[in-house]
């Protein structure tokens, strides 16, 4: 059934009923009242002892920003509330697991220069700013996110840009944070222009959850800017249909007028999301408000979000529910950010059964297996016929792709056999 949007009523709290409309729309203002002390929070949340309790202990180490509107789709009777336990912190996550890492993928240790991490051999992650509008209890980047409200000194970016400048392969820049659209319309505005001076530069991305927790930062003003450096993409962060409102949609409207392809990166939450059908319900949303679903993240090994993480066999099964069972338009790719720096790594249900020269055997989401017979006659492309492959910046260079190329064999560091053939033991 097509679900209405709501608007959020925030005259009802009474934190806020005193506030005027021109103030709640005003995204500075958002930004100079986020709760982040337990009284004000307490205007907005009835507070048990416990909670108070609990609450106390981990904002000695943990802070805590919650954006008046964000806030204000909070639900003030339901502890389960996922809008809630997105933005309040709870005594879980001052607990670190005997799995959890500092940096599980790594962008610190693949970082060249100052607020850049460069793993993929054409893009780069471009990191301007430790400060978000609110801080996501859940977040990945906690190590930095919130420790330090600041933003990439510029003579941090203009690093950034020389490294980007004089690594011709890389073709493609992720800005990410902290959150970017928490910048002045000018700092962006910068930001962009001198990637754009950049001709190697093709695509520009910025990720940002203000779509999600603070729509009212996506201005006219803003869109005019984003729309003077295109190509430019955007990824958001919505993680469940609650946080889709009128509010919401309008903001990504904007952005999707102003020329921008929005793409959604959830991550899976125990507890919020980890259902097939409400995920199925947030992706026909966001088709609804032109935002393509992108990614389902694993949840990561980062410290103190033990509490979120589910099994990776839940993600599978979400996927197994949306394939063939929705439009593909709806189905995002599930991945694993794998630790250490090994980057995405997709994971899918098995729909291949299995393989012989002669054909492939495939089952549908149905469960109704077929086979898809394989020609006699294909000889393979001709490399040797083909202007692209003598293209070297379109040829991989890693991995089994490399391998598949060129021949080979990839060798893993440490091999036990190595060691007793060097006479090491």
């Amino acid at each position: 059934m097509k679900r209405q949007y709501s608007n959020v009523d925030y005259k009802s709290i009474p934190l806020f009923k005193d506030v005027k409309e021109e103030d709640w729309n005003n995204w500075k203002w958002q930004m100079r009242n986020a709760i982040r002390d337990i009284p004000s929070l307490e205007k907005v949340l009835p507070l048990s002892d416990e909670e108070h309790e609990h609450l106390a202990k981990t904002l000695k180490k943990f802070k805590m920003a919650i954006t008046p509107y964000y806030a204000a789709l909070m639900s003030k009777d339901d502890v389960n509330c996922p809008v809630r336990k997105m933005a309040v912190p709870i005594l879980q996550e001052l607990h670190i697991d005997e799995s959890d890492l500092s940096d599980p993928l790594h962008e610190d240790v693949d970082s060249p220069v100052p607020g850049l991490t460069h793993r993929y051999p054409d893009r780069a992650l471009l990191l301007v700013t430790h400060e978000c509008s609110m801080y996501c209890r859940h977040c990945t980047r906690r190590r930095i996110v919130g420790e330090t409200d600041e933003d990439m000194a510029r003579g941090h970016l203009e690093k950034a840009f020389e490294y980007i400048a004089k690594t011709p392969e890389i073709r493609d820049i992720v800005i990410s944070g902290g959150d970017p659209l928490i910048l002045s319309d000018s700092r962006i505005d910068y930001i962009l222009t001198e990637l754009r001076k950049i001709d190697h530069v093709e695509i520009i991305r910025i990720g940002s959850r203000m779509p999600v927790v603070l729509p009212q930062r996506i201005t006219d003003d803003l869109c005019d800017i984003i729309k003077k450096h295109h190509p430019v993409y955007v990824n958001t962060h919505f993680n469940h249909p609650k946080e889709i409102t009128e509010e919401a949609r309008q903001a990504c409207e904007k952005l999707a007028n102003a020329g921008v392809q929005m793409g959604n990166q959830s991550v899976l939450l125990k507890g919020i999301n980890d259902c097939s059908n409400i995920m199925k319900a947030m992706m026909h949303d966001l088709l609804r408000i032109r935002v393509k679903p992108y990614y389902i993240y694993q949840c990561d090994l980062s410290e103190g979000i033990s509490h979120f993480r589910t099994t990776i066999s839940k993600g599978i099964e979400i996927i197994e529910n949306l394939r063939g069972h929705t439009t593909g338009m709806a189905v995002p790719t599930f991945v694993v950010d794998a630790p250490g720096g090994g980057g995405k790594i997709p994971v899918m249900p098995d729909y291949l059964i299995s393989q012989t020269e002669k054909r492939v055997v495939l089952r549908n989401y149905e469960g109704m297996i077929t086979s898809y017979t394989q020609p006699s006659d294909y000889q393979g492309h001709k490399t040797s016929d083909c202007s692209f492959c003598s293209d070297e910046s379109l040829v991989a260079k890693d991995g089994v792709a490399k391998l598949l190329n060129e021949g080979g064999t990839i060798i893993p560091q440490s091999l036990r056999r190595e060691s007793r053939t060097n006479g090491k033991h």
